[in-house]
């Protein structure tokens, strides 16, 4: 009897050391097959659901191991997406993203930022210089310069959008592309430029500097969605798993923005934390207590739970089309695909 209970205690000794070393092994292959993930992105404000969903471990939790790639500008975030280069992008539905989406490399997933009447959006500028020489309102840019990354960029559309809504043609402004955002700000604050559209963390630092002059908000001319999230078709088609982590994940950074952000009662402790996480993405390059303000100024509305506005989407892609910058052979369902979150 003795022998009995000495060998079944052998065996139950044994089988727990298999156990115990196989969940070892299996805690080890998760943790090994955490999907490696590179993200595009602008050292914006309105990118800071990435920022908060990397730093809040909301990717972690998703088994997703993300870093990041930071950009000038949009276009370059869609050709280095289409190439793998990085897996997602968050940047503004550009031309030409629609170009490389209707080769089949690139697809929208989810929305980002949204113009919404009332939440400080894009602002519309104009240089000191023309100011005063009469650029004093939105309704006087006829005639006038424009700064802007690239042609077929957001800036491009979004001054077509205030020409359609003031009643001018689009040609009547002269737009001066020059590829990159910090070039654009150069630009304006010497004048070399009459005008620019810009988001509001900029923005904002710009006319309390006095270094140019603010004429109006772009969601008074076209409330549209700027920017989504995107990835490669060939992530769509072979990893979509991944992708619907991905962007469950993003869209937890989002909710926590703006809960937290937009909200006038929101916790000013939780605030803080959070404004702390965006700086050190967002003018990490300044003191604290100086990029505070702009961070917190520069909020802006996010798509919740990354739902994206196809409606404007499909809107925009006509407009390209009409312009000449985007073959007529581009369908929705080759831009966007929206299995992954609500549309509207």
């Amino acid at each position: 009897m003795t022998q009995d209970k000495t060998t079944g205690f052998w065996r139950r000794l044994t089988l727990a050391a298999v156990l115990a070393t196989a969940t070892v092994g299996a805690v080890s292959s998760v943790a090994a097959a955490a999907d490696k993930v590179v993200i595009g992105a602008l050292r914006f404000t309105s990118h800071a659901a990435g920022f908060i969903a990397y730093e809040k471990g909301y990717f972690k939790d998703e088994g997703i191991d993300a870093e990041f790639s930071f950009f000038q500008a949009a276009q370059p975030i869609a050709v280095a997406t289409a190439s793998g280069d990085v897996d997602f992008g968050i940047a503004g539905v550009t031309g030409g993203f629609m170009n490389l989406a209707e080769k089949g490399a690139v697809r929208l997933v989810a929305g980002v930022l949204h113009e919404k009447k009332g939440v400080d959006g894009m602002m519309i500028l104009a240089s000191n210089q023309a100011y005063e020489a009469g650029l004093d309102a939105v309704d006087k840019l006829r005639g006038h310069s424009l700064a802007m990354t690239q042609v077929g960029s957001t800036f491009h559309y979004m001054m077509a959008r205030i020409a359609e809504k003031v009643g001018f043609p689009l040609d009547e402004m002269k737009l001066v592309p020059l590829q990159k955002v910090g070039a654009m700000i150069g630009a304006l604050k010497s004048g070399q430029v009459d005008s620019m559209i810009m988001v509001p963390h900029i923005g904002k630092g710009i006319v309390e500097s006095g270094d140019a002059k603010q004429l109006g908000w772009l969601y008074d001319y076209a409330e549209y969605q700027i920017s989504a999230l995107f990835t490669s078709t060939k992530n769509i088609e072979e990893r979509r798993e991944m992708v619907e982590r991905f962007v469950r994940a993003y869209a937890k950074g989002i909710a926590d923005f703006n809960r937290v952000m937009l909200a006038a009662d929101a916790d000013p402790a939780e605030r803080e934390e959070m404004v702390k996480i965006i700086h050190k993405y967002v003018y990490n390059e300044r003191p604290y207590e100086d990029a505070a303000p702009l961070i917190i100024s520069g909020a802006m509305n996010l798509n919740e739970a990354g739902a994206l506005d196809i409606t404007d989407v499909e809107k925009q892609m006509k407009w390209f089309q009409d312009a000449g910058l985007v073959p007529t052979s581009l369908t929705l369902d080759k831009l966007a695909d929206t299995s992954f979150v609500d549309t509207y």
